[in-house]
């Protein structure tokens, strides 16, 4: 009957192709819900994407379905980082300050030993913590640290810039090179999809320095491999100093690019936690680095130094890791555990507010228990699809009691959160479904009394200079045009 109507219609020539368009359209839909079984949102999201688009839908989706070729790829990883945790574990076990019931971190032990359990993320209390929201301070407090090092510089970053700062960052990895320092750096493919890499990071490879590409694509956007990036932000220096937060490297990130004020927050940490982010480093650049791998165990002094029992700070701290190669995704089920724990207060930033059905779900049921639950989003987009879902799902937690702002100096990137001022995750995972489940994050978790009361309280003033509230009443009366934007973000957001 089909096949009639368009002969009729279109002819002899056009209708064959037609037909045959319909025909992979339906594999398509079939393959997807087969595929996304356990996803049934994804699922519809990409029936949805075939049905309207028919012939791009079957293009996007085999260069960008989510599960096509995610376990296959990432299986060899899986099983060395497996490895390498096993072998490092078992060399840790001494630092490890988790004994059963005994594990203390300021109320949340029930997150502490989930982070553990799940990702091996050790529990260490002598630390020390510096919280930084300026890119001028971060970046101040980086170039510090890269000239202080003495024998290595673990860099992993998202994205770099071919800009006065991002060239800066590459002659300062080139100049400690060239003295002798171990420079390795691993930087994301589509990040640095711009860039000319043998000519921008020549400088460092010809000083003795090492530079790879994570997930290198062969062909930019069309790429199964596109949709899997390493969103991680990490710096090592000598073992003893390591950064971890949301700025990347590049102008931009000082406020000089079209979003204009930057704010974000990246995290400077001294004491055994630094360890937990080598640990995490070695991982990727063994995975990065093939030929040049770096099995150090974790008795190395000059790779694990003598920060393990030295006593810096009070600050309790856990890095936990996830990706599409660990099915435990520790961030996500950290911070569900996090806002389950909750008593008094949740206060989140996040540039992509996407959540789930449970993040959805435990954020809504914490407001109705009488949990002042907050969340700062952009004012501005940098992806439109996603500025409208963010609105979309924060609006419709506002009936709920959740207390939602547009951040309006500038551009808000920060992932991080506060729990009751007790404890505070910061890190490069978004509350997106993208960082829950597709992207390569890493995120500290900090319990400690003094930072995250002090978090909380800037987090609060901020709202009064920086912020403006999304009220019911206001959200209520959006025009048309606003919903038709939001609804179609909203159904497309599984894909974001």
């Amino acid at each position: 009957m089909l096949e009639s109507l368009l002969l009729s219609v279109f002819g002899d020539v056009v209708a064959p192709i037609l037909l045959f368009i319909f025909f992979l359209d339906a594999v398509l839909c079939v393959t997807v819900v087969f595929l996304e079984r356990r996803n049934p949102p994804v699922a519809i999201a990409w029936v949805l994407v075939s049905v309207v688009f028919p012939v791009f839908g079957i293009i996007i989706y085999m260069f960008f379905g989510r599960h096509l070729y995610g376990a296959r790829i990432f299986s060899k990883k899986t099983e060395a980082d497996i490895l390498y945790r096993k072998i490092a574990q078992e060399q840790l076990s001494g630092w490890q300050t988790y004994h059963g019931a005994a594990l203390d971190a300021d109320g949340f032990e029930n997150t502490a030993a989930l982070l553990l359990n799940a990702d091996d993320a050790i529990l260490s209390d002598n630390n020390s913590v510096s919280v930084f929201t300026d890119g001028e301070e971060k970046f101040s407090a980086m170039r510090e640290a890269i000239l202080s090092a003495k024998h290595h510089i673990h860099i992993e970053y998202f994205i770099i810039r071919d800009d006065e700062l991002g060239r800066e960052i590459v002659s300062l990895l080139a100049q400690k090179a060239a003295e002798g320092v171990e420079v390795r750096a691993i930087f994301d493919a589509a990040g640095t999809f711009r860039i000319r890499k043998k000519k921008f990071f020549g400088a460092i490879s010809k000083a003795g320095g090492d530079v790879r590409i994570f997930f290198p694509l062969k062909i930019p956007f069309l790429n199964t491999r596109l949709h899997f990036r390493n969103h991680r932000k990490i710096l090592v220096i000598d073992g003893r100093v390591g950064f971890i937060g949301g700025f990347n490297i590049g102008d931009e990130y000082l406020g000089k690019g079209e979003l204009g004020y930057w704010r974000d927050t990246h995290l400077k940490i001294c004491g055994a936690a630094v360890a937990s982010l080598q640990r995490r480093f070695v991982m990727d650049w063994n995975y990065a680095a093939k030929d040049a791998r770096l099995f150090v165990s974790a008795e190395s002094s000059e790779y694990f130094p003598e920060v393990l029992t030295a006593e810096h700070g009070t600050a309790k701290v856990q890095i936990a890791s996830s990706g599409p190669d660990s099915p435990d995704k520790a961030i996500y089920s950290g911070y569900l555990s996090l806002i389950g724990q909750a008593k008094q207060s949740i206060y989140i930033h996040s540039p992509y507010f996407i959540p789930d059905e449970p993040i959805y779900t435990a954020l809504m049921l914490a407001a109705r228990s009488g949990v002042d639950v907050r969340v700062v989003i952009p004012c501005k987009p940098d992806h439109p699809f996603v500025f409208w879902a963010n609105h979309s799902y924060l609006g419709d937690l506002l009936a709920a009691g959740v207390r939602g702002y547009t951040y309006n100096d500038g551009f808000i990137h920060s992932k991080a959160s506060v729990f009751d001022g007790l404890a505070a995750s910061v890190g490069t995972a978004n509350w997106d479904i993208r960082s829950f489940k597709l992207n390569f994050e890493t995120n500290a978790f900090v319990y400690d009394p003094v930072l995250c009361e002090k978090m909380r309280d800037d987090f609060l003033a901020e709202l009064e200079t920086n912020c403006t509230e999304i009220l019911p009443v206001m959200y209520a009366k959006r025009s048309v045009v606003i919903r038709i934007k939001e609804g179609v973000s909203r159904l497309m957001s599984p894909l974001l």
